[in-house]
């Protein structure tokens, strides 16, 4: 099983990063509702809390304060940049160190988070009636976290 303590502060700072970046990319997607995609997005490391012991990793990362690189952000130049830089490089790291069911629940981990923002709020519609659950950018965010994941940390830096 792995831990914390089997990463260095950089790397897990990289680790703990990826379920942030994922939500950031879907809340950015679109205008609007950022307050509720952003408390959708708590509401899922709370439900982590609670059903703690499933992953000792899980469990360490739900409960350290997650933080964004604001400098390496920036660097990137655009939020996807910063995703798919930030995000590849936390799961490459954890495929290293961890176990492939770790690996796996973290993935699911990140896509609930990106999962929970994209559905917090309706797009479109008028004075909340109508509109989609989850928009076409959105939705595209969504496929992209997804691909980015599929492909494991293991494209460019």
């Amino acid at each position: 099983m792995t831990s914390k303590a089997d990463f260095n502060a950089e790397e897990w700072d990289k680790v703990v990063e990826g379920p942030l970046l994922a939500g950031l990319r879907v809340v950015t997607a679109d205008k609007g509702g950022k307050i509720r995609e952003s408390l959708a997005m708590g509401k899922v490391y709370a439900e982590a809390r609670r059903q703690a012991g499933e992953s000792e990793l899980l469990e360490a990362l739900v409960t350290s304060q997650p933080a964004l690189d604001q400098e390496r952000a920036r660097a990137a130049g655009d939020v996807g940049t910063a995703v798919r830089e930030g995000l590849g490089q936390g799961l490459a790291i954890l495929k290293q160190k961890a176990t492939p069911e770790e690996v796996e629940a973290y993935k699911s981990f990140v896509v609930a988070v990106a999962e929970a923002a994209a559905k917090a709020h309706k797009e479109g519609g008028f004075i909340g009636i109508g509109g989609k659950e989850v928009s076409e950018s959105e939705q595209a965010a969504l496929d992209e976290i997804r691909a980015i994941l599929e492909a494991g940390g293991d494209g460019p830096d």
